[in-house]
């Protein structure tokens, strides 16, 4: 029997689930504890505030070159290995981030922060591959639950850890947790060798070739790096506009985005509207709450404090709610390619969101809030129009089909 048989035979336990989506949570905050804490961080490694943004925005292109190069890896090669090598260099870098003083090395290390990031991408097509089908919406869904308040937590903890002792413990602190998580993944995560065989160059050009073969993953994809962009956007902006304009502390931005981190119950809900056939209808409404978040935020009566309240709740909803259904379309394209599969999907997905983090303290400094609100808003508008207009062109195709 081959090692993928028998991890195929694992029992995918509550437990185990539990202790993948906890991973998955730990190793993507490493992308996000710098959102709050830029005004902080860029001062004291000699960044202008115009160039604050640079620091999300290049760890999230370095996550998004890790997906594309070193996540396919996972098809190819042992993932247990993988990951365990790849969260070692996150400690490191993140230890080095934290003693650093000068911009050009602390960008560096906050592209490759993100760039080893990657493994928690092999972790989930992993639990993908041990669930069984008629449940694999929701054990995706419950891991990418962990991963996504992993995301959203990484904001208070980073605010909290800052305004108490210092940017710097942030890094230090991240780093003591990917120790722990190295321990973790080399005592309880399953071996899985996969069937594939080859070489690396002929796994990234069968990248090309599934991103041709499968419109459904182009969709997906196009529409979640969209909706990225403007939760990533959002994200650098809001604690900017409330420390600037409404006198929040950093304790205070950490209790922001506690209330955001309800949207992370969107992931879980996500799966089983999935695994009962309503993936079409949920993503139009996820496609709708985005916008409609930053409008709220724009309405006089909402303006403020309470409308940047609801916008974070409706938008990370929303945005959970779309990337869990995307997930669960995607995983089942092709059985032997996941990682693959799962590596083009969230490369769009960080390429949307360094965009979007690219663009925030540009469009924040010149046109304050209403400009990002209006930015952030049309993202999510313009994977709206694409999404109806792509199930438009489905349904007469199916029509022409029938027609015959």
């Amino acid at each position: 029997m081959s090692t993928s048989t028998s991890n195929r035979s694992h029992s995918l336990s509550p437990a185990l689930v539990l202790l993948f989506a906890f991973c998955c949570g730990a190793i993507v905050a490493n992308l996000y504890y710098a959102q709050p804490i830029v005004e902080l961080i860029a001062p004291a490694v000699g960044l202008s505030m115009h160039q604050a943004s640079l620091i999300v925005s290049l760890t999230q292109i370095g996550y998004a070159v890790g997906l594309l190069f070193l996540v396919p890896l996972a098809d190819l090669l042992e993932s247990r290995r993988l990951m365990l090598l790849t969260t070692l260099a996150a400690m490191v870098c993140l230890l080095a981030a934290g003693f650093s003083t000068s911009p050009g090395l602390f960008l560096g290390l906050s592209l490759l922060v993100g760039l080893s990031s990657v493994s928690v991408q092999m972790l989930i097509p992993l639990a993908a591959h041990l669930a069984p089908e008629a449940t694999r919406g929701r054990v995706v869904g419950n891991i990418m639950a962990g991963l996504l308040l992993g995301i959203l937590l990484a904001r208070p903890v980073a605010s909290l850890i800052a305004e108490y002792f210092g940017w710097r413990a942030v890094y230090f602190s991240a780093a003591a947790m990917m120790l722990g998580i190295v321990v973790v993944i080399a005592t309880t995560i399953p071996r899985h060798a996969p069937d594939n065989r080859g070489h690396y160059g002929q796994l990234l050009l069968s990248l090309f070739s599934l991103l041709r073969r499968y419109s459904t993953l182009r969709q997906r994809a196009l529409y979640q790096g969209l909706m990225f962009a403007s939760f990533s956007l959002f994200w650098t902006v809001a604690p900017m506009e409330l420390v600037r304009h409404y006198g929040f502390t950093q304790t205070h931005v950490a209790l922001f985005a506690l209330v955001g981190a309800i949207g992370a119950i969107a992931a879980p809900i996500a799966g089983r509207l999935a695994d009962a056939g309503h993936t079409r209808r949920a993503t139009l409404v996820a496609l709708v709450l985005a916008p409609l978040a930053f409008a709220l935020t724009l309405a006089s009566p909402l303006a403020g404090v309470i409308g940047l309240v609801l916008c974070a709740v409706l938008l990370d909803f929303a945005v959970q709610l779309n990337m869990v259904l995307g997930q669960r379309e995607v995983y089942a394209l092709e059985q032997n390619s996941k990682a693959r599969l799962n590596a083009l999907y969230m490369t769009s997905i960080f390429i949307g969101g360094a965009s979007g983090s690219a663009i925030a303290s540009p469009i924040y400094e010149n046109f304050g809030w209403q400009g990002a609100a209006l930015a952030g808003g049309a993202f999510p508008a313009l994977a709206l129009l694409l999404a109806l207009w792509f199930g438009r062109r489905a349904t007469g195709e199916q029509r022409l089909a029938a027609g015959k």
